[in-house]
């Protein structure tokens, strides 16, 4: 374990005030923080900033205008442009115009519900700058979804365009937001809605206007200041994934947020001033907002922003062809991405033709990263590959390998270490510390680091919950182990430990021993109702292209029994084509497991082609066991 890593998290330790103090420096200040914490008021309480001149201004005003800051690579429709920071200030500048002659003041928010395309993150940014408070809300989610986060956030107008492009298919927006309003008891004073080539909307007179219009209209016009904002003034509200009933609002500051961001590329992910950054994510999740938009500008870096697929746009070698083109240095996407990828191209073959140019390491997070996918990447691009750990609610890696501090260590299987900052126990139900390689739940002792959340939008109550389990700790609902070498092992949502026969098993223990079978290339375990032993494991496994899907059931089945014995139960496995997954490539395996049932389910609030036909039809015919 390196020196630099061990004093980093020493010094967070024991005297986390000069620790943050000292990374605020990073940051471009109003007032300059005199104090690191405060309990009332949260991180930097005496301070106040300006998040869109640090990302934006700054850098053109130290001379770095001409520099690249965004790269838009969008294999869907064929375009490839760049922007400078002299570029990206002017077209943040008109949007931040277009929406103070709207009437957006600070404090007010906007609800952004688009595609990935720039003028998305302008909208962000140009929030940002006027003090507003956006909401991203993925683009494509079902009208009702949407209609739930206007409901809560209560905005004052709604950014939207004509249509979002998945692969082959064209989405159209303009009616889920009709609908969306339809829904909702929330009068919004304007939509407005960039229209795209592809498909284009109506508008709706006296509500709706176009985008392009107004900001040729705005043309000329001298763009706001940035408008100063106290450290704790929220920055955005970001709904987690998969919510249901009432919305569970992320709040985050604008204050710890930069500071924790900043601090992170160059200690996590060794990026600067100049180099470029791909995070393969979506604006909608929280790794767009942190690492596509906020965060690369912090530092002065380069951030792409990428409107496809790793594999269809046009084929599974685009990854490769981005980051040798654009000569990205590190390159974060998630394990389900890179998965798909081996499943087209096995053999690497495109990947060797095309090669991974100046690329330094991959990041992976989102889902876990299985030892197999990552030793098959290693391999095929002789580059480190990282998992790291985080949720919505932290905003930045919790559990990683600080590639700027650590170099090369790291370990298959393992998330990473406890990252500076967050102070992170594995514990039992009854709060009490485990040993070194016994699983229990992973929690954060208070007070979580800048850039964590502080509250719910609208729900006091909701964000309390979080520490009511173990007090004094933020309870993460994921369960994990830490082995002899200090590595936090993630090994799945505490509610995926199921009883059989009294015995509790981690589905997550077994998807890892299913991963790892010859053939398998996506899997998922989860437990189903059994009436003799209460819960039994069921497989569902994604097989490679190469293989014969109707040989793998038993070698599943036999290697779980090998690892684990049979208690583990495991007799049915079912091979699929795909698995259901949130955008941000979670598998939802609460929907399997209700389906599995036969109990009630809703459609996930997502575009994804999440298969649920072909999944009601192979649960309802249960096909044998094996024996």
């Amino acid at each position: 374990m390196s020196d630099d890593y061990v004093a980093a998290k020493r010094e967070s330790e024991t005297d986390p005030e000069t620790f943050w103090l000292s990374a605020a420096q990073a940051i471009d200040w109003v007032n300059p923080p005199r104090t690191a914490f405060e309990v009332a008021r949260g991180w930097f309480p005496d301070a106040s900033l300006n998040t869109c001149h640090n990302c934006v201004d700054r850098h053109v005003a130290a001379g770095f205008g001409q520099q690249p800051a965004l790269v838009y690579v969008s294999p869907v429709t064929g375009v490839n442009h760049s922007w400078t920071y002299a570029q990206l200030l002017d077209e943040v500048g008109r949007v931040a115009t277009m929406l103070t002659r709207l009437g957006a003041t600070k404090g007010d928010r906007v609800v952004i519900y688009m595609p990935m395309v720039p003028e998305a993150l302008f909208a962000m940014l140009a929030c940002a700058r006027i003090g507003a408070i956006h909401s991203v809300v993925f683009g494509g989610f079902a009208a009702n979804e949407l209609a739930k986060r206007i409901n809560d956030a209560t905005p004052k107008i709604l950014l939207t365009a004509s249509c979002g492009i998945e692969g082959a298919r064209v989405i159209a927006y303009k009616p889920l937001v009709d609908e969306a309003l339809d829904l909702t008891g929330h009068p919004v004073d304007r939509v407005l809605v960039l229209q795209r080539d592809h498909l284009r909307a109506d508008l709706t007179p006296d509500r709706d206007l176009d985008w392009a219009a107004m900001i040729d209209d705005v043309a000329g016009a001298s763009i706001p200041p940035c408008t100063p904002v106290a450290a704790d003034d929220p920055l955005y509200i970001l709904y987690t994934s998969g919510t249901t009933g009432s919305p569970k609002g992320v709040v985050r500051d604008n204050g710890g947020h930069a500071v924790a961001l900043a601090w992170s590329m160059a200690n996590i992910y060794r990026v600067g001033r100049g180099e470029v950054f791909w995070a393969a994510s979506d604006i909608g999740w929280v790794v767009g907002h942190s690492y596509i938009v906020y965060a690369p500008l912090l530092v002065g870096a380069t951030t792409l922003l990428y409107e496809g697929k790793p594999v269809g746009t046009p084929d599974a070698g685009e990854f490769w062809r981005v980051i040798t083109q654009h000569r990205v240095k590190t390159f974060f996407t998630a394990p389900t991405a890179i998965r798909a990828v081996r499943k087209d191209d096995p053999d690497a073959v495109l990947l060797d033709q095309i090669g991974t140019g100046a690329l330094n390491a991959v990041f992976l997070a989102g889902e876990r990263a299985d030892p197999a996918t990552v030793a098959w990447l290693e391999k095929q691009t002789r580059l480190p590959v990282f998992d790291h750990w985080w949720q919505t609610e932290l905003g930045w890696p919790a559990i990683a390998s600080c590639f700027g501090l650590d170099d090369h260590r790291r370990k298959p299987g393992g998330a990473g270490l406890p990252v500076p900052g967050f102070r992170i126990s594995i514990v039992d139900g009854e709060g009490f510390g485990l040993p070194a390689l016994e699983s229990g739940e992973i929690v954060i002792r208070e007070p979580l680091p800048p850039g964590a959340f502080r509250s719910l939008w609208n729900n006091p109550e909701g964000y309390s919950a979080n520490f009511d389990a173990h007090p004094g700790f933020y309870t993460t609902g994921d369960m994990g182990f830490r082995d002899a070498d200090g590595f936090i092992h993630v090994m799945g949502r505490s509610d995926d430990l199921i009883n059989i026969a009294g015995h509790r098993l981690s589905t997550g223990q077994m998807e890892e021993i299913v991963a790892g079978v010859e053939g398998v290339n996506e899997c998922a375990v989860v437990g189903v109702d059994d009436a003799l032993k209460g819960m039994i494991p069921l497989a569902f496994v994604v097989p490679r292209t190469s293989i014969d899907a109707n040989a793998l059931p038993a070698l599943v089945v036999a290697a779980v029994r090998r690892e684990l014995g049979a208690v583990a139960s495991l007799k049915t496995v079912y091979a699929v084509p795909a698995l259901p997954k949130t955008r941000s490539g979670k598998i939802l395996r609460g929907l399997l497991r209700r389906i599995a049932n036969g109990g009630d389910w809703t459609m996930p609030p997502t575009i994804e082609d999440v298969t649920v036909p072909a999944l009601l039809e192979m649960c309802d015919t249960r096909p044998s066991s094996v024996p």
